[in-house]
């Protein structure tokens, strides 16, 4: 079942970044849709740079006053996946990685992810075990 939403994904996604594409070529020019792709890519690349840098200095000040850093794991595991959607070319995964990105919506879907954690462990899909 996974399997074949993922690969509907690698089929239907990109089609509708090529119509994407081709509606926003038409509407304004061929040229400001690559300048757009690429300034969506270096702004990606900054911003994250600066986020990712901001999230680990507060990761080492959790870590000095002896507190596990989850949040900021969770933070850069967001910034992570948000960068590479950033940096790949396209409207669509740009405006989700900048959900990811930015950090009043990266906390709406870090609480999503906590709860859906919370929810498989309670189901036994993922074994928490201490060694």
């Amino acid at each position: 079942m996974q399997l074949r939403f993922f690969l509907l994904l690698l089929i239907v996604i990109p089609a509708l970044e090529i119509g994407t594409f081709i509606w926003l070529g038409n509407l304004i020019g061929p040229w400001w849709v690559a300048g757009l792709i690429i300034a969506t890519g270096l702004f990606g690349f900054y911003f994250v740079r600066q986020q990712g840098a901001e999230t680990f200095r507060k990761a080492q000040l959790q870590m000095q006053q002896g507190y596990a850093p989850t949040e900021e794991l969770m933070d850069s595991i967001a910034l992570f996946f948000g960068a590479i959607l950033l940096i790949l070319p396209g409207f669509i995964l740009d405006v989700v990685g900048l959900i990811l990105v930015l950090p009043w919506t990266r906390n709406l879907i870090k609480h999503q992810l906590k709860r859906l954690m919370t929810r498989m462990m309670g189901k036994g899909t993922i074994i928490y075990r201490r060694w």
